[in-house]
C-alpha cells in the first residue's frame, strides 16, 4: 500500500502591491504556544536555584560535652521577604536556644516540639545555637553519637575520648586543644567512642604543709625568745645574789611575769595568721569541692566560677562580660549552664542579672 500524502492547505492571494502572500493553516497556534513554553522554562529555571538557596545551611558545627549533651551552631540562608522561618531541630529536648539575625540582632524564637518558629525581621542570614540531649546515648562504657545531617558538618569530640567505631569515614580529621574534630558528610552518621574523666589530684596536702611551716618557724622564734629571757634572768639573778637575797627573788620573779605576759601576746600573733590561712584554705576547698561534685563542667565555666568566688561570691553579668570579653548571648548561655548544674543562682538587681554562688549546693547534691 502506498502511504497517503496529505497536502498542506495553503491560501495564496495577491496583495495590492503585487506581492504574493502565502498563509499556512495552524501557524498562529504554533507562534502562540512556543513563547509560552519558553517563558515557562525560564521561570522554572529561575525559581529552582532560589528555592535551593533559601533555607539551606551555610555552616553546621556540633560540639559534644563530657556529660553527653551537644551544642549545635548553624548559619542558614532564609528568604528576607518571609516574616517567619520554621527550623527543623535535631530533637525535642532543647535548651538555651538563641537566634541572631543580621547586625547581631536577637530574634524571637518559639520551640514547637522538634522545630522552632523564628521571626526573621527581614534578615537574609540567621545564626542559631542551642543545646540538645537527644544525639548522644550511653550503653556501658561506650557513648554513641547519631545524627541524620542535612549537609556536611564538623563534630568536636570531648577531651580524653577515643573513637572505637563509625559508620562512615570523615572528610577531614584534626586535633584542636587535645580534642578530635571531624568533618563529616551529610546523611546518617553514627560514631562510637570511649570517654574517661582524668583523676584530679588536689593540692590540699601541699597547702597544709606550706601553712604548717610558718607555724613551726613562729614557735621556734617564740622558744628562742623565751630561752634568751630565761638565760638572762638566771645571769642577772646570780650576779645579784651577793647583794640581797630578797631583792634577788623579786627581780627573778619580775622577768618571769613579764615573760608570761609576753608569751600570750606572741601566741595571739601566731594564732592570727593561722586563722587567716584556715579561712583562705576553706575558700579553696569550697571551690575544689564544686569542681569535684561537677567534674563535667567546661573549663571556661570553671574560670567564671573562680572569678565569682574571688569577687565575694557574686558578680553582675555585665562584669563577667567585661572580664572574659564575651558577647551578651555567649555569656548568657554560660550563666544558664551553671544555673542548670546547680552551681549558681540568678537574681535581678537594678534591672541587671546578679550571679551568685549557691551555698547549699553540697547539701542538695
Amino acid at each position: 500500500m502506498n502511504p497517503e500524502i496529505v497536502p498542506i492547505h495553503r491560501k495564496e492571494y495577491l496583495r495590492e502591491d503585487g506581492m504574493l502572500f502565502v498563509r499556512t493553516d495552524g501557524i498562529v497556534d504554533t507562534m502562540v504556544k512556543i513563547p509560552l513554553l519558553v517563558a515557562s522554562m525560564i521561570i522554572v529555571a529561575a525559581v529552582m536555584p532560589i528555592q535551593s538557596s533559601f533555607s539551606s545551611p551555610r555552616t553546621l558545627d556540633l560540639i559534644i560535652y563530657p556529660d553527653g549533651s551537644t551544642h549545635v551552631s548553624t548559619e542558614i540562608d532564609v528568604d528576607p521577604l518571609a516574616t517567619d522561618y520554621e527550623l527543623d531541630l535535631f530533637g525535642s529536648t532543647i535548651d538555651n536556644l538563641v537566634a541572631v539575625g543580621e547586625n547581631d540582632f536577637l530574634l524571637d524564637a518559639n520551640i514547637l516540639g522538634d522545630s522552632a518558629l523564628i521571626e526573621t525581621f527581614g534578615s537574609s542570614v540567621i545564626s542559631v545555637e542551642y543545646d540538645i540531649h537527644d544525639l548522644v546515648s550511653k550503653q556501658g562504657k561506650v557513648w554513641t553519637f547519631s545524627l541524620d545531617a542535612p549537609s556536611d558538618f564538623t563534630l568536636l569530640l570531648p577531651k580524653n575520648s577515643a573513637i572505637v567505631g563509625m559508620t562512615s569515614l570523615p572528610i577531614n580529621m584534626e586535633i584542636i586543644n587535645d580534642k578530635n574534630q571531624l568533618t563529616l558528610s551529610g546523611g546518617n552518621v553514627e560514631i562510637n567512642y570511649l570517654f574517661s574523666t582524668p583523676v584530679v589530684i588536689t593540692d590540699s596536702p601541699d597547702v597544709t604543709d606550706s601553712t604548717s611551716q610558718p607555724d613551726y618557724f613562729m614557735y621556734a622564734v617564740i622558744g628562742g625568745v623565751v630561752t634568751v629571757v630565761v638565760i638572762g634572768t638566771v645571769v642577772i639573778t646570780r650576779s645579784k645574789q651577793k647583794i640581797a637575797k630578797p631583792i634577788q627573788e623579786q627581780k627573778s620573779i619580775q622577768p618571769i611575769q613579764e615573760q608570761k605576759s609576753i608569751q600570750p601576746i606572741q601566741e595571739q600573733k601566731s594564732i592570727q595568721p593561722i586563722q587567716e590561712q584556715k579561712s583562705i584554705q576553706t575558700e579553696t576547698i569550697d571551690i575544689e569541692s564544686i569542681f569535684k561534685l561537677k567534674p563535667d563542667i567546661r573549663e571556661d565555666d570553671k574560670e567564671i566560677v573562680k572569678f565569682i568566688s574571688n569577687n565575694g561570691g557574686e558578680a553582675l553579668e555585665s562584669e563577667l562580660r567585661k572580664k572574659f570579653l564575651q558577647p551578651r548571648t555567649t555569656m548568657w548561655r554560660a550563666v544558664k549552664r551553671l544555673e542548670r548544674n546547680g552551681i549558681i543562682e540568678i537574681e535581678k538587681k537594678d534591672l541587671q542579672n546578679l550571679v551568685k554562688l549557691r551555698k547549699s549546693m553540697e547539701e542538695e547534691e
